[in-house]
């Protein structure tokens, strides 16, 4: 489990890049530019929790405990990342405030939506369409759907009593995207 928790942390950190790029650009440049850190993570193998919800035996205790540590790992990759950058440069306070307007039943649905593209995406990487990588990330963000991990390097670059605020909601975006993330079995669809 310590190797799969390093390897969680280096993740989270090429989520949180990727959400570095996108506060910095905005836009559809920003949103294609996000692909870089998904790209990093399918190529080395990465465990991201979104990257791999989707393929866990459910039946297997095991795998939920794994989960666990895959998800604090990507969190503390978002954190360690968020040291390198001035919250003046990089400031995350305008995604988590739309976030704060959204009620818990669209924060949830908008979460099962990210979920769903990515475990779609990373099936594409692992069968190396990457084309599938290039176009999902811009699309889940451009759609306003909710990324747990991006979420967490977001809350890391903005003030502290809007993380608190926040870490109700952030706790339902997790849910949410396991919860997508596991929808395309439910069409039969090829998990490896």
């Amino acid at each position: 489990m310590k190797d799969v928790f390093i390897r969680s942390i280096l993740a989270g950190a090429c989520i949180g890049l990727g959400g570095a790029i996108f506060i910095k650009l905005g836009g559809v440049v920003g949103a294609c530019m996000f692909a870089f850190g998904l790209l990093v993570v399918v190529h080395f193998k990465l465990p991201l929790y979104t990257g791999t919800a989707g393929f866990i035996d459910l039946k297997k205790w095991q795998e939920y405990k794994k989960m666990t540590v895959i998800l604090l790992g990507n969190i503390v990759g978002c954190i360690l990342l968020s040291l390198m950058f001035n919250p003046g440069v990089i400031d995350g306070t305008p995604i988590i405030q739309n976030r704060l307007s959204t009620d818990f039943l669209h924060c949830f649905t908008n979460a099962i939506g990210c979920g769903l593209i990515m475990t779609i995406i990373v099936q594409g990487g692992r069968d190396k369409n990457l084309l599938l990588i290039l176009f999902g990330i811009p699309l889940f963000i451009l759609l306003g759907f909710y990324h747990s991990i991006a979420d967490a390097f977001y809350m890391m670059m903005t003030s502290s009593e809007l993380r608190t605020e926040y870490l109700p909601r952030y706790v339902i975006i997790v849910l949410g995207n396991f919860v997508g993330c596991n929808l395309p079995r439910l069409f039969k669809y090829k998990i490896d």
